[in-house]
């Protein structure tokens, strides 16, 4: 870490523009201030990290290392019960694929294909030998889709842990329907991946500015920091218990922090272990049909069985389950939201939401908060109609540069603000920061959450609550190791799991995502975008008017 000391001039700069900062900021919003100095000091609260002035402590290798500097508090008996339990629903086998294929199964009791009946695709994964393999562990997705009617479907993979998997599908729109199965992850890959997130925890790390009037200095941060002998500041959010620690400056206290940024990602993958995460090889690859691809679908026989959340049809989604999924032009979307306070809390993903709607609706203002474009917070007001959006990114981990420690703030806190109402709408989506760390760490953040979403349901029981879930992305080698798409399902598993029964409504990312013809990206496009976006306005005005 490096040090020095601020020049009078500089020292005398400082407080004069904090002074006018404050002058200027404070008030605008609920008394947060929010200041960005944009001197040349080493004071300077935009953050702009030099590597050689961080100690990054050595990384061991040793596979229970986890346990040595990741610890948790204390669990009531009930929450430790259902960690447990979701610990144990999201276990994978553990044990390359490119002479592997699917075949389409014959109807059920032989005949036709009509809407409402089940598909089965048996598929059959063999190593690059082309020997046929005997253990289970492979991370697959199957789509049914068709490209001219707009239309696609998610299939549920079922592994018999013995090489072979099947993908089953609802049969939901008549004419063609082509099954598409994709190879995510080798079960060698995920072993990888598991390792990863047992022995480096910390291979996404953070990095602190402290500052004063005349010393700065730059640590390390994380939730799971390793054991040296430099003392560390606690930074453990006293109502939710949220795990946070930073490497204490040699000359600053711990209450001198300023900013947080991302740091850097520490790689440490042999070479035969990069070879599993390659492109057009074992890394989400189109695996081929041996016999036809696609069926024939004819009218409805039979009731559709359940399955999906929903399907694509015509490029617009149909939800399952007796939602109806309405089209908002901008009007519509005015008068849906007219005297309702929509809350966003999460990470880019739900950002693209509140940008979404900053866009469609040419009188809803956003107030200038003095926040940076990636991290907030935002508002935005639009006073004819009486409509108040707002989005915050949920604390940390965040993956996000330039964060004032001042505006970090956790989901759980701010949803116990809230009045609640039948004018208020909660939306939040948290999940693809927590990717490197131990599926614990998520476990808990949900279950304060969802501690906080009971306790504003009991007080306004009036008040809708929406969550977004995981979906899957793109992926390089590098996007593999710290957000693959077996990490996010993993969380998205986890997440339904912990709110089910509460009465919430979820965006089902995951399914909207892998079921659209467009390439899967951790921000979605414009038209997924849309889609998701008339189905969160369908929950909050299900009937014409609002």
């Amino acid at each position: 870490m490096k040090t020095r000391a601020c020049t009078r001039r500089e020292y005398i700069a400082i407080f004069f523009f904090l002074a006018v900062a404050v002058s200027v900021i404070v008030g605008k919003f609920d008394g947060c201030i929010f200041v960005t100095i944009s001197l040349s000091t080493p004071c300077q609260i935009q953050h702009k990290v030099n590597s050689t002035t961080v100690i990054v402590p050595r990384i061991s290798t040793v596979p229970d290392v986890q346990r040595d500097f990741c610890t948790f508090q204390p669990l009531s008996p009930n929450d430790a019960l259902e960690e447990r339990l979701l610990l144990d629903s999201i276990a994978w086998p553990g044990t390359f694929a490119t002479h592997s294929s699917f075949t389409i199964l014959p109807r059920r009791g032989g005949g036709q294909w009509h809407i409402g009946d089940q598909l089965e695709v048996r598929i059959k994964i063999s190593d690059f030998q082309g020997h046929p393999k005997k253990s289970g562990g492979d991370f697959l997705l199957a789509r049914l889709h068709n490209p001219k009617f707009g239309a696609g479907v998610v299939g549920q993979v079922v592994d018999h842990l013995n090489g072979s998997y099947s993908a089953v599908f609802s049969l939901l729109w008549e004419g063609d329907a082509q099954v598409e199965v994709t190879l995510v992850h080798s079960s060698e890959a995920v072993t990888v991946l598991n390792r990863l997130t047992s022995e480096q925890p910390d291979r996404i790390y953070f990095q602190i500015l402290f500052c004063s009037a005349l010393l700065s200095e730059t640590t390390i941060c994380n939730v799971c920091l390793r054991p040296t002998k430099q003392p560390l500041c606690n930074y453990t959010d006293l109502r939710t218990g949220e795990p946070w620690f930073c490497y204490k400056p040699k000359k600053l206290s711990c209450d001198a922090r300023i900013n947080h940024a991302m740091g850097k990602y520490k790689q440490n993958l042999g070479a035969n272990e990069e070879k599993l995460f390659q492109s057009g090889v074992n890394l989400k690859v189109y695996l081929q049909a041996s016999g036809p691809a696609n069926v024939t679908v004819l009218p409805k026989k039979s009731s559709v069985k359940p399955g999906p959340s929903g399907y694509y049809y015509q490029g617009v989604w149909q939800a399952l389950g007796g939602t109806t999924v309405r089209q908002f032009n901008n009007f519509a979307i005015s008068q849906c939201l007219k005297g309702k306070g929509v809350y966003m809390y999460g990470d880019s993903t739900i950002r693209q939401w509140f940008e979404y709607l900053n866009a469609a609706l040419p009188d809803l203002k956003e107030f200038d908060l003095h926040s940076l474009k990636q991290v907030g917070p935002f508002m935005a007001l639009e006073y004819a109609n009486n409509i108040l959006v707002t989005f915050r990114c949920h604390g940390p981990p965040i993956r996000f540069s330039n964060v004032p420690t001042n505006a970090f703030r956790y989901i759980a806190n701010e949803i116990d603000g809230l009045t609640g109402g039948t004018n208020t709408v909660v939306v939040f989506g948290i999940w693809s920061h927590f990717s490197t760390f131990p599926i614990e760490v998520y476990i808990r953040r949900l279950q304060s959450i969802r501690r906080a979403v009971v306790r504003l349901l009991d007080r306004a029981p009036g008040t809708l609550v929406i969550i977004r879930t995981a979906n899957p992305k793109a992926l390089t080698l590098y996007e593999t190791i710290t957000i693959s798409d077996w990490y996010s399902l993993q969380r998205d598993k986890v997440l339904r799991a912990v709110f089910k029964g509460l009465n919430i409504h979820l965006i089902d990312a995951w399914e909207m995502v892998l079921a659209h013809h467009l390439p899967h990206n951790l921000h979605p496009q414009p038209p997924i975008i849309k889609t998701m976006m008339d189905l969160l306005l369908s929950y909050i005005c299900p009937k014409n008017g609002g």
